[in-house]
């Protein structure tokens, strides 16, 4: 009898509007305080079930979206959110979002979207899979298009701009700026049953698809350029790299090249030459400098040693800390890190996954295993999923293969 009622037990709870209610009233002042903007209203029946696909810009994306909707959204999220004992149980209760592992094809995600369409309910995705660190709207898989077929609801095209410019994901600090959020597109069920596959995901990426890297007006912050080493490790004198940021100035460590970031969102050099204009430039050369390399020839030497919080993450309940000061070691073709004194060494071919989470937290999924690392606030995570899908690539022949997992 109770294995019955709970196959039969919804998704939907009143309480969930409740506390979407009390949380977008609390974020209204909030997102009009430090992101100075009001999302747009959507003027559509609000009443209907929607599936909206969002570009991923600020860590609050969804909740413009809520705000803009007026009414009760599913949003599907990544594990980490579910990996975070009391805080995320609590939040499952209030908003019960849709877990999805990232990185990997989780159909138990689908099957939970399928699950929360079919009670009629509306479920807000990140086709992206993660927010853009470059202003650029990110690689989108393609069997977003299976999953839009799948759920039979309408699509809403709910983009954003300018909050790149707001609230870089690189940064811990907001600017004062211009942004917009709102709805761009309605497309229904009957509209892209027409499309094929490959017309079907043109539509999503076109209609999703934001460049911020553009003088579209100023972004005005004291720190600047704060903590941009989370995303830029490759130095255009002399290659990979550490870096350290000031105020509005990012510095090399080896060769000293100092760089600003104006409030405009350009770049400036003051002794030297810099052939990138917006930070996105450099995001891209950095990605070609590591798609020209034979991580096989380089395989001999760490290329990075640094330290971070080493954690076991039981996924969708908590995380274990193993050592405050996991010793890394980043390698073209592995990763070695200690736990306590005891050393760990894990080929690159055994693991399934590496991403980040957040602005720097850095996930390994290494056979059944989950593992994190949380560095310092200079920390940069990226590097180690760069580095982990050009050997993937290059091990599988894909040489030209352009896709760094980001």
């Amino acid at each position: 009898m109770t294995d019955k009622k709970s196959k039969t037990k919804k998704w939907k709870r009143p309480r969930h509007t409740f506390f979407r209610m009390l949380v977008n009233g609390l974020l209204r002042v909030y997102i009009k305080a430090n992101y100075h903007f009001k999302p747009t209203p959507f003027k559509g029946d609000r009443k209907r079930q929607y599936l909206v696909l969002i570009n991923h810009q600020t860590p609050l994306d969804q909740f413009f979206a809520t705000i803009s909707f007026r009414k009760t959204f599913y949003c599907v999220g990544s594990e980490d959110l579910f990996s975070a004992g009391f805080a995320s149980r609590f939040m499952e209760y209030a908003i019960a979002p849709i877990p999805i592992r990232k990185q990997t094809s989780d159909f138990s995600a689908v099957l939970s979207c399928a699950r929360v369409a079919k009670e009629g309910n509306s479920i807000i995705i990140f086709p992206e899979g993660n927010r853009t660190y470059s202003g650029k709207t990110e690689y989108i898989n393609p069997s977003i298009t299976r999953f839009v077929r799948l759920l039979k609801l309408p699509v809403v095209f709910y983009r954003i701009e300018g909050g790149y410019g707001v609230y870089p994901r690189w940064s811990d600090k907001t600017r004062k700026g211009k942004m917009s959020a709102g709805v761009s597109k309605i497309v229904e069920p009957e509209e892209y049953s027409k499309l094929s596959d490959e017309q079907l995901y043109e539509l999503i990426k076109s209609e999703l698809y934001v460049c911020d890297a553009v003088k579209d007006g100023l972004y005005y912050n004291k720190k600047n350029a704060e903590y941009l080493e989370r995303l830029i490790y490759v130095c255009p004198d002399c290659g990979l790299s550490t870096f350290s940021s000031k105020k509005d100035t990012l510095t090399c460590a080896k060769c000293g090249k100092t760089v600003k970031y104006l409030p405009d969102k350009t770049l400036s050099v003051q002794d030297g030459k810099l052939d990138f204009t917006f930070v996105n430039d450099w995001y891209e050369y950095q990605k070609s400098f590591i798609n020209s390399l034979n991580p096989l020839e380089i395989a001999d030497k760490p290329l990075y040693n640094e330290s971070a919080r080493l954690f076991k993450v039981i996924l969708f309940k908590n995380k274990r800390i193993l050592d405050k000061n996991s010793k890394i070691s980043l390698y073209s073709n592995k990763i070695e890190f200690t736990e306590k004194e005891k050393v760990h060494s894990f080929s690159f071919d055994d693991v399934s996954s590496i991403t980040v989470l957040g602005k720097n937290k850095l996930n390994v999924y290494y056979k059944d295993k989950v593992y994190q690392f949380k560095g310092d606030k200079s920390f940069n995570a990226i590097k180690y999923t760069h580095l982990f899908n050009r050997y993937k690539n290059y091990l599988k022949g894909d040489l030209n293969e352009q896709f760094l997992g980001l």
